[in-house]
């Protein structure tokens, strides 16, 4: 027998006595209904074997195929960059082959030059000679018998153009700006992330920095166009700082020039990644960037920081921020700082503005998508006497 009460073997007398009133069964029917939930058990146990087999296939075969993609990652970007370097290469080779040749035209040039030189020199050390015998003659009949009938009326040798001794200096720069472009491009711009569920893996920007000294590694020093400040902003620190006067200053007319707005551009044309950092004092400032086709002439929003499609900018005063582009004004929460730090991520499209004081804090972001060179740029709010904005030297 058994006692389904007590889930154990009992003998035929126990119903009676110990186990009365239990549901009690023959161990034959026990034994047929444990066979029938073993069964099905066994059947579930299977079954989950024949999912996690075929889950093992699927695994073989995602490894198969990330070992595949790999392989021809590797292969690809080998053959990628054996072509990259033979075109360097090829390049290098042009840019030596243009070296020479232009050194073979102006050395061939040069001894044209100097054989007509010394041509010239043995002809005027002979003519001089014969002058200087000449001169010694005593006899008066015969010094004027022999006098030529014609001396040379000029003095002057000759004219040869001797250029400036820096033939090649301008290909060595423009060598060492491909080799700067190429070295921000890998080292800079593009890194790796890591392969996540069936996605392909790709190169994406470099998130931003999480320290100040990151950023410093992308520091750019930004000076301020003359040509483009109002006439109430004096520039000084080496171009670096905009101070605003109650005179105009004298400044040539330029159609690059600010009129109204009191605010000036760098001359620095912004790509790639950079980041810079504006010390202000005063009133208040629009700390801006701004495509070099904003409009200059007039008190219009197409001319003003933050108030155009052209240009967008950062408000700071002494209690708060807000951000501003096209005319839309959004508030903007944050520690207040008398230095705000930027950072430009030109082909990703972000632009990032900081307060900066022993920490750095982010205050507003945008992701868009830049189609043309930036400048930095600042604007003196309240055309207060004495309100400055400088670009700091980082280090």
């Amino acid at each position: 027998m058994f006692c389904r009460t007590d889930q154990q073997i009992i003998c035929y007398s126990c119903p009676v006595d110990e186990h009365k009133g239990h549901d009690t069964v023959s161990a034959a029917v026990e034994r047929t209904e444990k066979q029938r939930e073993l069964e099905v058990s066994r059947q579930n146990i299977q079954q989950r074997i024949q999912d996690r087999e075929k889950d093992v296939k699927l695994l073989q075969q995602k490894l198969e195929a990330v070992s595949l993609s790999a392989d021809k990652a590797v292969e690809d970007s080998e053959k990628i960059f054996t072509e990259l370097i033979h075109l360097i290469q090829k390049r290098s080779s042009d840019v030596k082959q243009q070296i020479r040749s232009q050194q073979e035209t102006e050395v061939s040039r040069v001894k044209v030059n100097m054989k007509k030189l010394e041509l010239e020199i043995t002809q005027l050390k002979r003519k001089d000679a014969g002058l200087k015998k000449l001169s010694h003659i005593e006899d008066h009949v015969q010094f004027l018998h022999n006098y030529p009938s014609k001396l040379s009326a000029s003095t002057k040798s000759s004219s040869i153009n001797i250029r400036p001794l820096r033939y090649f200096e301008d290909v060595t720069a423009a060598v060492s700006e491909l080799r700067d472009e190429l070295q921000e491009i890998l080292r800079e711009r593009w890194t790796k992330t890591s392969r996540t569920g069936t996605e392909v893996e790709v190169l994406l920007p470099q998130l931003e920095p999480k320290t100040r000294a990151g950023f410093l590694r992308y520091s750019r020093e930004i000076t301020l166009d003359p040509n483009t400040a109002n006439p109430l902003l004096l520039l000084s620190e080496g171009n670096r700082k905009a101070e605003a006067m109650q005179k105009q200053q004298p400044y040539s007319s330029h159609p690059d020039r600010f009129t109204n707005w009191c605010q000036v551009l760098s001359s620095e044309s912004l790509t790639g990644r950079c980041y810079w950092e504006v010390e202000w004092k005063g009133g208040g400032v629009r700390v801006a960037v701004a495509y070099k086709d904003i409009s200059r002439d007039g008190g219009s929003n197409e001319c003003g920081f933050g108030f155009n499609d052209k240009s967008c900018a950062l408000y700071c005063d002494n209690k708060s921020y807000h951000f501003l582009f096209n005319n839309i004004k959004t508030p903007v929460l944050g520690p207040c700082s008398s230095r705000v730090g930027v950072h430009l991520d030109h082909k990703a499209g972000i632009l990032s503005f900081y307060s900066v004081s022993e920490t750095m804090t982010l205050l507003h972001r945008i992701k868009t998508k830049f189609t043309r060179p930036l400048h930095a740029g600042i604007c003196l709010c309240y055309y207060s006497s004495g309100d400055t904005a400088e670009f700091c030297k980082l280090k």
